[in-house]
């Protein structure tokens, strides 16, 4: 295992997911922003500096993604606990997470082999608007009242909207990635 500078970053992203969760369920609002922002810039420096450095590891490639979704999940789920963001958001979210997870873990179990994940569009931008939306309700936790109403309902719609169209379109992939499999082996 080579631990690089761009994964020691992820490591710690993930040694801050706690931190932020202590951070948000005591009150301490702007000490959660703060580690939120400072996770999110990890994750654009990991990155970066796994590029810049041709450093990417295969570590590397299954700590990062699984690093951001943890802390996305963990605000969501903290957040949703209190009503800083809509529930059902929650729900469409986590579900479509362990559909995702289960899936994968699945087509493995009957194939024996590894699908490669690549996030599409519709994921991306599902992305996007789940980080826009702990975003809006951190900071509407900070100031103790909604920043800007609009704004947080469109993209707490758009982000389930694209959460809920994202999972349908990976497992769409998924079925396709079996049933080809099963043809070449058929």
């Amino acid at each position: 295992m080579q631990l690089t500078l761009a994964n020691c970053l992820t490591l710690l992203r993930l040694f801050a997911i706690p931190v932020f969760l202590v951070f948000l369920v005591d009150g301490r609002y702007t000490a959660a922003l703060g580690v939120f922002v400072a996770a999110g810039v990890t994750d654009a420096l990991d990155g970066a500096i796994a590029r810049l450095t041709h450093t990417k590891t295969t570590l590397g490639s299954f700590l990062d993604p699984a690093a951001d979704k943890l802390l996305l999940l963990s605000a969501f789920i903290a957040l949703g606990f209190l009503a800083a963001i809509p529930r059902w958001l929650v729900v469409i979210v986590l579900s479509r997470d362990t559909i995702v997870v289960l899936g994968y873990f699945l087509l493995f179990v009957m194939t024996q082999r590894t699908m490669e994940v690549r996030p599409s569009l519709v994921g991306k931008l599902a992305t996007f608007f789940q980080l826009a939306t702990v975003s809006l309700a951190l900071v509407a936790l900070v100031q103790g009242h909604p920043v800007w109403p609009v704004g947080e309902a469109c993209s707490a719609s758009l982000a389930g909207l694209m959460t809920a169209g994202a999972g349908v379109q990976y497992v769409v992939r998924g079925l396709r990635w079996a049933q080809g499999h099963e043809e070449r082996a058929g």
